[in-house]
């Protein structure tokens, strides 16, 4: 599974995030890594150098063999709690969409 990190012009993208947001989303989605080829992580302040609550935005997009991609949005006030937002969502849509494959296949 890879991990690509997209950042806008007022979020810092350095290592450290790079490292922490792959470990986001590895952590989420290990047990599935076998049937997701990749998942893009775009992280954005919608209100730019503006103060706001809620202004981080967390958008991540899984593609997973044989099926369209998968992309959720979670809104926090920072960086992490808007990443871990977002890869819980997508955990629980991946699983929901490959469970329902699965019994698909069963029948």
């Amino acid at each position: 599974m890879k991990v690509l990190i997209n950042t806008d012009n007022n979020i810092q993208g350095d290592e450290d995030l790079g490292e922490y947001l792959e470990g986001v989303v590895e952590g989420a989605l290990s047990h599935l890594s076998a049937e997701i080829t990749r998942v893009e992580v775009h992280i954005q302040d919608e209100n730019g150098p503006k103060e706001g609550a809620d202004d981080i935005r967390c958008m991540m997009e899984a593609r997973v063999k044989g099926l369209k991609p998968t992309a959720v949005t979670h809104h926090a006030e920072n960086v992490h709690e808007a990443a871990n937002g977002a890869a819980r969502k997508l955990q629980s849509a991946l699983e929901s969409k490959l469970g329902k494959r699965r019994d698909q296949a069963q029948s």
